[in-house]
């Protein structure tokens, strides 16, 4: 199965994976509104794939099959103050 990601230029560490280059026909044009243009990164057989970097490999390609498309989003922000706070709480 080949699929091609993009990156958002509007939201960063955000990419769209399509099951066709240049094939936005089954992504929501809310979606697409909010990603911004979409530049190719690159294209990816995952069937040679056994995993990726930040992204489940298993849910990938189930919601490329469901949905036609499959949005990666960032990694949520670290808290260390949070962190901080709980470990202070912990010791307490």
């Amino acid at each position: 199965m080949l699929c091609a990601v993009y990156k958002s230029l509007k939201k960063d560490q955000t990419y769209l994976y399509i099951e066709r280059r240049d094939d936005f026909e089954k992504v929501p044009e809310a979606l697409l509104a909010t990603f911004g243009k979409p530049e190719l990164v690159t294209l990816i057989n995952l069937e040679k794939r056994t995993s990726l970097a930040l992204t489940d490999l298993n849910k990938l390609k189930a919601e490329l099959r469901d949905k036609g498309y499959y949005l990666q989003l960032p990694p949520p922000a670290e808290d260390l103050l949070a962190e901080h706070k709980a470990f202070i709480t912990t010791k307490s």
